[in-house]
């Protein structure tokens, strides 16, 4: 597991935003993971500056995204 970076917020869309030092992969490749190894769901899209982007993460149904602004998630790379 690779650390991604700390939850800014959740966006009304209900997609959790969080800024990363590296580009991660998008799409099934990647799970998004919270600090006790639960699923949060996966990278959907990767925007902003090169150096430090922007990843947009839909969240696993039913997960309750409010507890995690603020929390570091993870980056779980399958296969």
């Amino acid at each position: 597991m690779r650390r991604l970076g700390k939850v800014l917020h959740i966006s009304t869309r209900g997609s959790i935003i969080i800024r990363t030092e590296k580009t991660p992969p998008v799409g099934d490749k990647s799970l998004v993971m919270d600090k006790n190894a639960q699923e949060v769901g996966t990278i959907i899209d990767v925007f902003g500056p090169v150096k430090y982007p922007y990843i947009s993460i839909k969240p696993k149904r039913g997960y309750d995204t409010k507890k995690l602004v603020g929390q570091m998630l993870y980056l779980y790379k399958k296969g």
